[in-house]
């Protein structure tokens, strides 16, 4: 019972109810700012930060599968040839597992018109060419151990050390060339949103305090007609300030009955 009178009780007038529609909806503007830099922080950490460490990973990975490549070229052996070959297989579907999962991502253009779905593209097509390369080396490498004769070997093994010469190198300079355009096409990208967040913040910081003066002035110039009125009404009530009751007159000398002289 309480409870329902006071609500009963308050009636807020039309004053009071705008500025709590000001308050409500400058506290509603600053949230959804403050939640788009939350996403747009969000973003850069996982699709940017993570996204740049995959980047690394994969430069790592081919550098790696290049390296196994050419240990496999001085392999004294066919059963050392095959324990060094046995891992590219894995190693490039790891390489291009991590592409894909970058490309899954959502990818964007920078305001200097740099693009990731571009630069992804380009790496991927750089990384195919030079798998291709490399599995032709492996190949004559493998027809090298399966040769019988020695001389046949020295000519097939020569020839794959030129083939990975002349191109397996420069193919790898072109998934290197790939990976750097990309990484800094990422880092143009976050720059971007780093800079939407700041201005964000800002303006969400000048719209709080903004809005805070303004309903404060506001709330003044609203309360002031009200206190006025108030205060006229108080002071046509009280009785200090109206008219004031005739005070009780005092006997005058003459007006006292004469004394009786015995």
């Amino acid at each position: 019972m309480g409870l329902m009178t006071f609500l009963q009780s308050c009636r807020p007038s039309a004053s009071q109810l705008l500025v709590s529609l000001l308050i409500g909806g400058l506290g509603y503007m600053s949230v959804q700012a403050l939640s788009d830099v939350d996403q747009d922080l969000r973003i850069m950490y996982t699709e940017y930060t993570l996204g740049a460490a995959d980047l690394a990973h994969i430069s790592a990975d081919t550098m790696r599968y290049r390296n196994t490549l050419i240990r496999a070229l001085s392999a004294e052996s066919q059963k050392d040839f095959e324990r060094i070959t046995e891992s590219l297989p894995v190693q490039r579907a790891k390489i291009q597992h991590a592409v894909d999962r970058y490309a899954a991502a959502g990818l964007r253009v920078s305001r200097s018109g740099r693009s990731e779905p571009e630069d992804i593209e380009a790496v991927r097509q750089s990384l195919d060419q030079y798998f291709a390369v490399a599995s032709i080396t492996v190949q004559l490498l493998t027809q090298e151990w399966r040769a019988v004769s020695v001389a046949e070997r020295e000519v097939i093994r020569r020839k794959a050390e030129e083939h990975a010469s002349d191109n397996a190198g420069p193919k790898m300079i072109q998934v290197s060339l790939a990976l750097d355009r990309l990484l800094d096409t990422v880092s143009a990208v976050a720059k971007d949103m780093r800079d939407d967040g700041t201005q964000a913040i800002q303006r969400t910081g000048v719209l709080i305090v903004g809005g805070s003066i303004f309903l404060a002035v506001l709330n003044l110039l609203l309360a002031g007609p009200r206190s006025k009125q108030a205060l006229q009404a108080d002071s046509s009530n009280d009785p200090a300030s109206g008219s004031r009751p005739n005070p009780i007159p005092r006997p005058r000398a003459e007006d006292s009955p004469p004394r009786t002289v015995r």
